[in-house]
């Protein structure tokens, strides 16, 4: 009876995400503009990018996974795009995506659709991204990966090259940049409400998925790394982590990270970050501690975002005997956060900055600033010391996040 039940459950999950591609498919020529006008901060001071699509875009999504179905859906109501397809090697899934829905194009390789597409997502596992960006962009397609860019600095200098090569945009899918919760905080954060920031704590965890080609620090921890540096509008120096392999030999699916950031003499910031498979309860929360105030994100929640008027009196003061620490609870601000669903977002700036040539927000060196960071994880881990990060890129240390937003 139980596995009865579950196998109806799977089936009805299977026809949910094909009937949300049928639906993208049948109107994405049609259904435009469902996010209207300019992001805010959004490639306003990029460096322009000369190659550009005239008129609608072609797109094209490779890989049936968990990411690829809802790419498809979004791209398919993304003003500018006319048409989506899906490329899979897999033939089962080809068959049933030709036989059930016959408005959407399908590929077996990426070979084979390049002459049909203006530019590419790339949601295949992260062993893949390198190779198929840097064919896909060695014949002038703009190509999105999704998160990581690479699995090496190696892999991500290169696609980065071969982008300003061939003159294409290359963006990765750093996604929480396009949630409207993080960047309200970061604005709150530019604009010294919370005061200085002490540290931010990050913490991503929930029972699996484990994956079979990464372990849980390059599949969660991409996300935590981006978020942090986006708020800090920098990148770390340093990192130290330690973790464990619990549940499966030799994959890690438990790990902690402490982020460096700041140059001496300057205090660092400290940025902490938990990522686990291996958790009852799922979380998605990222906590700032300022000097005058702290904020709480947590994308799981309905209120995501509440800033708390609260901390120590006097902190710049040691405590003693005579002059105890005091503590300061206020209000608690819920501040009103527009609903745009991240992903939307963060599609529509990839094809508004091929269609207007402007480079994207979490541009390549966005992502290398990230995969050389997650380099730095592993060498921590693997030598149980503190890692130096070599990015090994003159923007990968800035990237997009030089400056703050006002």
């Amino acid at each position: 009876m139980r596995e009865e039940s579950a196998r109806l459950r799977e089936e009805n999950e299977k026809l949910r995400r094909w009937q949300s591609i049928a639906l993208a498919a049948a109107f994405g020529g049609y259904v435009c503009g469902i996010i209207r006008g300019p992001l805010p901060h959004l490639g306003e001071t990029m460096k322009p990018i000369r190659t550009r699509v005239s008129g609608a875009m072609r797109v094209g999504v490779i890989g049936y996974g968990y990411w690829g179905p809802k790419h498809v859906r979004v791209l398919g109501s993304t003003s500018g795009v006319c048409e989506v397809s899906l490329i899979d090697s897999n033939p089962d899934v080809r068959k049933h995506l030709k036989s059930a829905f016959r408005n959407i194009r399908v590929f077996e390789s990426l070979e084979h659709a390049l002459p049909h597409i203006d530019a590419v997502v790339i949601a295949t596992p992260p062993s893949s991204h390198a190779r198929l960006a840097l064919a896909a962009m060695q014949e002038s397609k703009h190509v999105l990966v999704e998160k990581p860019l690479a699995t090496s600095t190696q892999d991500a200098l290169a696609m980065i090259d071969e982008a300003r090569r061939s003159d294409v945009v290359l963006m990765v899918g750093h996604t929480f940049q396009y949630n409207f919760a993080v960047r309200e905080l970061r604005q709150r954060i530019g604009a010294g409400e919370l005061g200085d920031v002490l540290y931010i704590h990050s913490a991503r965890l929930n029972l699996g998925l484990y994956q079979s080609d990464v372990d849980v620090v390059w599949d969660l921890a991409p996300h935590d790394i981006s978020i942090i540096n986006y708020l800090l509008s920098r990148t770390p120096q340093a990192v130290t982590a330690w973790g464990d392999s619990l549940a499966l030999g030799g994959v890690n699916d438990l790990a902690h990270l402490r982020l460096e950031y700041g140059h001496p003499p300057i205090m660092p910031i400290m940025g902490y970050a938990h990522v686990s498979w291996l958790d009852p309860r799922k979380t998605r929360s990222v906590t700032v501690v300022g000097s005058k105030k702290m904020a709480v994100y947590n994308d799981l929640a309905e209120e995501r975002l509440r800033i708390y008027d609260r901390g120590l009196g006097a902190i710049d003061e040691a405590a003693s005997p005579d002059r105890p620490l005091t503590y300061r609870y206020g209000d608690i601000v819920v501040p009103h956060i527009r609903s745009d669903e991240p992903l939307a977002v963060q599609d529509k700036h990839f094809v508004d900055s091929i269609l207007h040539g402007t480079r994207p927000e979490t541009d390549g060196e966005n992502g290398l600033a990230v995969v050389a960071t997650l380099e730095a994880v592993a060498a921590s881990m693997q030598q149980s010391k503190r890692i130096l990060i070599e990015y090994n890129h003159p923007r990968a240390t800035v990237t997009t996040l030089t400056e703050r937003v006002a």
